[in-house]
């Protein structure tokens, strides 16, 4: 561990025990400046001229304060927040430290319920000089894409459901959407995938798929279909005229490439189609 140069709001910070007092002890950085880590989170091990690592905070009263709890996101950090009380003034989420974290009215996009989950952003707040949560993430996302092309795999990070599918945050700085013709599997927020580039738009905004490029979506299809009825014990009761819905939730293909790898898997001899339901030949 090195020592922080100076005391860093909102990040991890490496420091050294300078004193011990009765509120607990006082941690030094290198530029002389210090704070309190309470007693509570002391241990024996904090001795004097030791270094402990600690995130930075401010307390209810906005003084700086230290703790060795991990947040659930850090300064400049995206992360899902369940909400655990409301007021006239903003929304308080569970933050992984003792001190929940503000969403002020100005930052949220639609009125915050207790015991909902929000996709947000740390953000220091200028007027307050204090740490707060942000859902309006559009404005910190980099508009000019570099690095990624046609086809090209993207990490993201799934943050939000619309009309039109799901929002995600691609490489750590770039907003995307894989829409809802594209996704055969289960999506939840704060979900962490790979995909893959469709299109890169003028504003800056990318539209993805799950599926890799070049791959083959008949056998694929007939793959997943023949395995699942194997796991099944060789019946399944589905068919050429099972809802779409259905299909997608048990299967992970849309109705299309369900009947296509039905035909398949029918021509190749290897089931067999009934009103019941589909029956894996011998």
């Amino acid at each position: 561990m090195q020592l922080s140069p100076h005391l860093e709001l909102g990040f991890i910070n490496t420091l050294r025990v300078d004193r011990d007092t009765t509120p607990g002890i006082y941690l030094m950085a290198e530029d002389g400046q210090d704070v309190l880590l309470p007693g509570s989170y002391v241990t024996q091990d904090m001795i004097e001229d030791s270094l402990v690592e600690v995130f930075l905070y401010t307390d209810s009263e906005d003084r700086l304060v230290a703790t060795t709890l991990k947040p659930h996101a850090m300064l400049d950090e995206f992360a899902l927040f369940e909400v655990v009380d409301v007021a006239p003034f903003g929304a308080f989420m569970d933050w992984g430290l003792s001190k929940d974290l503000l969403v002020p009215n100005m930052f949220q996009k639609t009125p915050f319920e207790v015991g909902e989950k929000r996709f947000l952003r740390v953000v220091y707040d200028e007027r307050t000089h204090r740490l707060v949560g942000t859902e309006k993430l559009g404005d910190f996302f980099d508009r000019k894409v570099k690095g990624l092309t046609i086809n090209k795999e993207a990490k993201i990070l799934i943050i939000s459901k619309t009309p039109l599918g799901f929002k995600c945050i691609v490489n750590d700085k770039y907003e995307g959407l894989i829409y809802h013709n594209e996704i055969f599997e289960t999506i939840n927020l704060g979900d962490e995938k790979t995909a893959y580039v469709k299109t890169i738009r003028k504003d800056g905004n990318i539209d993805l798929t799950l599926r890799k490029p070049g791959s083959k979506k008949s056998g694929n299809s007939s793959d997943k279909v023949l395995s699942l009825l194997k796991e099944n014990r060789g019946i399944m009761p589905y068919n050429y005229k099972s809802d779409a819905q259905l299909i997608k939730d048990v299967f992970g293909l849309s109705k299309k490439e369900f009947k296509r790898s039905l035909t398949t898997l029918q021509d190749a001899g290897k089931i067999e189609v009934k009103d019941t339901g589909i029956y894996l030949k011998d």
